[in-house]
């Protein structure tokens, strides 16, 4: 039997759904509504061609030419360390959250009275890492540890004043992957970092130094020394810290470091080839305004109720641009959600044993060694040791693969050995004989020689009532339930928000992922054991090539803003190797995305704005004149296309020529790729260089603000200057970066083929248009091209609505709460306006669903343009509502609390929202200068909030 086609169960929109939307934005065909939205200048020739592909895959082809690529995997058991372990993830994690689009499919929490659940979830996080840490303050998550200890570096150089020192120390028993990446972010920023013996006397002059807390060999050093010294030079002290061993060791806080840092991959969330991993850093909280990435608080609702929000969001790119912390944007929500849940699901006495395996085993491994002959030069042990064993190196690893073993080799002389939650005596029997010693007991049976007085911690950790009260699955699988209840995600309804294509995620896409063949990877193993997982990026990079039209690409970047760094880096790379390193302008619109700005300070470039006019576009008069007063300092522009405007710029090949012209490179940010796919490619209508957001044109979930992967396609100038190369070096700390998920891009991509991918593209057009068309009068689509068309997500302007009325665009962001919608995203690229984007992926019922509220909002807004209805007393000011507030106390409002519930449509239309599919927000309009005033960034006592 045929298998129904995939592109019919991606698109969401029918021919007779097409014929309507053609209707209404007045053309006969798709194709002759394309010809009219896409200008000639762009528009790619022939149809769309993958390499390898001759038809799109059904959803079982698909899976089977997935599981034969993982049948070429041999996923033996990895010892390898490294900073990356086995570990468990508890089936009802895996199943309630992992697998669970109520947490896959959620955007980042933005709007926060929809976000309560994740939010509550990612304190949890924080909490147990500031616990573990020791330390006050902790963010809700990082990259991965390469890329947090970058963002610590940046962090000491900003905090230390009055010190000339250009150098950062990094300790000689660091992961090499953490140090590769600190090379590369350190260069451009003019640092210098070297490798150091911290117990050195003196040490050198330096703003900073990062401590390995174990080291990479897995000594456990008392790292007060150090810390001392570099303080008493005017320095800071960064401790890069196994979350698991702290439940044994002294916290990096109590030893007096400034930052701390590190992953928590072994707190359930698996290998996966290197990613995704959510990294941690936490720091004093006098450092609060220069911590990176997101910070989850607490403030209270309009009734006083405790409520979560992201706080002191004025630190980040998207709001400081150039000035920003970090031009981080996408962290790793959901692999964060899911290490706190693994220590809300084993508390602390959980993790204490599971911590206290991996000792003994060690331990155990280490006397057996020892008692065989074997040289074994680590001295305090917490998990992994380092068997010297000088010309035996190669043939004590062939023996360990015989044997089903992965182990680590350090140098001609060293192998590492690392034991985690997965592995039992077997695997520590295993080891023994590829050492040709025998096992001295069963490691349960050993009682660990005990950690020095120093190394022993003494602080309780995770004592909030959360990390003990579910101890029965029943209970904890409610509590997930619970959370995930309190959100809206795209499992509930359309999430329109313009820039971020919140398209589906298929659940055929996301099934290998868990695949122990995929999951179960090191990312350092052996390259003849990871021959399948190798092959799919090989193929995904090619076909990401294929449709943008560039040379090469690299799917290294684990995020869209490392992949805008990447591709700066590889600009910087270029310029450098032609003789010219003075040309370090790049020229960036008003308009961009914050994270441009943000990316090119990091590359080390200086930030020129070019103006847009009054139609949103870049005004070439402003480039011209900038890229000639900087034509022999140009480095690249940076772009954004379709623009952040929403609107396919004419120009845009004019834009090309003229940096090109004056000896620069041209940068397109792919976030708008959703609206080119099939239609035009970067890399032939002039750009050099894209970085491609796979979490949203090629459908990665964003799991609430995270998994990203953002790689970078370059044209063939620019391929010796990828991710890794000799020239520019290790963008994050595993080769292919986030590789777990690249399952999903990839059959996402077979499955569609170049026809539907190319239909898809056409479908998000004519869908964003289609509200244009629908919404226009009430609400003014502020840019448009001369044709009155938009690209792929339109602005509507609220702008005169508040100037006359005092309605805001937050007003109508939190009213559609009452309709069960997520806001579009709101204030940008212009402040008092609404971007909307519809994706492919969304029905014709769905998207009249939210025009529909839309309209009934202006209804709303017209009562008070007329004088009926006080925009401080409308329902538009006073939503999102509650149920607790409709059913309780008296009601003095003018309007009805049915209508506060459920808001009348426009025009006789059936509701937007009936009582079925309801989704009643748990707390009201959240207060956020109160959150930012009174700033609070781990869970609160049961009793902060009573009264």
């Amino acid at each position: 039997m045929t298998a129904h086609p995939f592109t019919t169960r991606h698109i969401g929109l029918t021919d007779a759904d097409l014929a309507t939307m053609l209707a209404a934005v007045g053309h006969d065909s798709v194709d002759a509504f394309i010809d009219a939205t896409v200008p000639s200048a762009i528009r790619q020739a022939e149809a769309l061609g993958l390499a390898g592909v001759e038809a799109a895959a059904t959803e079982d082809e698909a899976l089977e030419e997935l599981r034969a690529l993982a049948d070429l995997n041999d996923p033996l058991t990895s010892l390898i360390g490294q900073g990356y372990h086995g570990t468990v993830t508890p089936p009802v994690i895996r199943r309630s959250v992992l697998e669970n689009p109520s947490w896959y499919t959620a955007y980042t929490p933005y709007q926060p009275e929809i976000s309560q659940g994740r939010l509550e979830a990612l304190l949890n996080f924080q909490t147990m890492v500031a616990d573990l840490t020791g330390m006050p303050l902790a963010n809700a998550s990082l990259l991965d540890e390469g890329t947090a200890a970058a963002e610590a570096m940046a962090m000491c150089r900003r905090l230390v004043r009055g010190d000339d020192s250009d150098t950062f120390l990094v300790d000689v028993d660091t992961h090499p992957q953490t140090l590769q990446v600190l090379q590369t972010r350190a260069e451009p920023l003019g640092v210098k970092v070297a490798t150091v013996d911290p117990w050195a006397d003196p040490l050198p002059s330096a703003f900073g130094i990062l401590l390995s807390y174990p080291g990479s060999s897995g000594e456990v050093r008392d790292l007060r020394g150090p810390i001392e010294a570099i303080h008493a030079a005017g320095g800071m002290a960064v401790v890069a810290a196994d979350p698991l061993a702290l439940t044994l060791l002294t916290p990096p806080g109590e030893l007096g470091a400034d930052i701390a840092i590190g992953s928590t991959q072994r707190f359930g969330v698996p290998m996966w080839f290197g990613g995704p991993h959510a990294a941690y850093i936490a720091t004093a909280e006098a450092h609060k305004r220069t911590l990176p990435g997101r910070l989850v608080g607490v403030s209270v609702d309009t009734q006083g109720r405790q409520a979560h929000r992201l706080a002191l969001q004025t630190r980040e790119q998207h709001i400081r641009r150039e000035k920003a912390t970090s031009n981080i944007c996408t962290a790793q929500v959901l692999l964060a959600v899911v290490a706190g849940f693994y220590a809300t699901y084993h508390g602390p006495e959980g993790l204490v044993t599971i911590a206290e395996h991996c000792r003994r085993l060690a331990e155990t491994c280490k006397l057996s060694l020892q008692a065989g002959g074997v040289e074994v030069p680590t001295d305090v042990v917490f998990d992994t040791l380092v068997a010297h064993v000088p010309g035996r190196v190669d043939d004590i690893l062939a023996e360990a693969r015989e044997r089903g073993l992965l182990l680590r080799r350090i140098d001609d002389a060293h192998i590492g050995i690392a034991f985690d939650e997965v592995a039992r005596q077997e695997e520590l029997e295993a080891v023994c004989a590829a050492f040709s010693v025998p096992v001295l007991r069963h490691h349960d049976e050993l009682e660990p020689t005990p950690l020095p007085d120093w190394a022993q911690r003494t602080s309780e950790f995770l004592t909030h009532p959360v990390f003990h009260a579910y101890r029965d699955e029943t209970s904890f699988m409610r509590y997930i339930r619970g959370l995930a209840g309190k959100d809206l995600a795209l499992d509930r309804a359309m999430i329109p928000l313009g820039s971020c294509t919140m398209k589906l995620n298929a659940s055929v896409e996301l099934e290998p992922i868990s695949w122990p063949e995929f999951a179960d990877l090191h990312p350092f193993a052996p390259a003849d054991t990871t021959e399948g997982s190798r092959t799919m990026v090989a193929q995904l990079e090619q076909w990401l090539a294929d449709i943008t039209g560039y040379a090469r690409v690299s799917v290294q970047p684990n995020a869209g803003s490392q992949g805008e760094f990447a591709g700066l880096m590889a600009i910087r790379g270029y310029h450098g190797s032609r003789g010219d390193s003075q040309r370090d302008v790049c020229l960036i619109p008003s308009s961009a995305h914050g994270t441009n700005a943000a990316s090119a300070v990091m590359a080390g470039m200086r930030v020129v704005v070019v103006a847009t006019d009054e139609r949103g576009a870049i005004d070439i008069d402003d480039l011209r004149a900038k890229a000639e007063a900087h034509a022999d300092t140009l480095a690249a522009i940076m772009v954004t296309y379709p623009s952040t405007a929403g609107v396919f710029e004419e120009g845009i090949t004019e834009v090309c020529a003229i940096v090109h012209d004056h000896g620069g490179q041209v940068y397109l940010d792919g976030a708008n790729l959703n609206a080119l796919v099939g239609l035009a490619q970067p890399g032939r209508f002039g750009a050099d260089v894209s970085h491609l957001n796979l979490h949203k044109t090629f459908c990665i979930p964003h799991g609430g603000g995270g998994p990203g992967v953002g790689p970078v396609a370059v044209g063939a100038h620019l391929a010796p200057f990828l991710p890794g190369s000799e020239d520019v070096g290790a963008i994050s700390a595993a080769p292919h970066g986030s590789a777990g998920i690249l399952a999903i891009p990839w059959a996402y991509i077979r499955m569609m083929g170049g026809d539907g991918l190319t239909r898809a593209t056409k479908a998000a057009i004519l869908s964003a248009n289609y509200i244009a068309a629908r919404l226009g009068e009430a609400y003014p689509v502020l840019y448009t091209a001369d044709n009155g068309t938009v690209a792929h997500e339109c602005i509507l302007d609220i702008r005169e609505i508040t100037r006359t009325t005092g309605i805001t665009n937050e007003d109508i962001a939190k009213r559609l709460i009452d309709h069960g919608f997520h806001a579009p995203t709101m204030s940008f690229p212009v402040a008092g306006t609404l971007m909307v984007e519809p994706t492919e992926s969304e029905p014709l019922e769905e998207v009249d669903r939210f025009c529909d509220a839309m309209l009934a909002i202006r209804e709303e807004i017209a009562a008070v343009e007329r004088g009926e209805v006080a925009a401080e007393a409308s329902a538009l000011r006073h939503a999102p509502h509650v149920a607790e507030d409709l059913l309780v106390g008296e009601w003095d409002r003018p309007y009805s609390r049915e209508q506060g519930a459920y808001p009348a449509a426009p025009d006789g239309r059936p509701a937007t929202v009936t009582r079925d599919r309801k989704y009643w927000p748990p707390v009201s309009r959240i207060d956020q200068a109160y959150g930012d005033k009174n700033l609070v960034c781990a869970c609160p006592p049961p009793e902060a909030f009573e009264g």
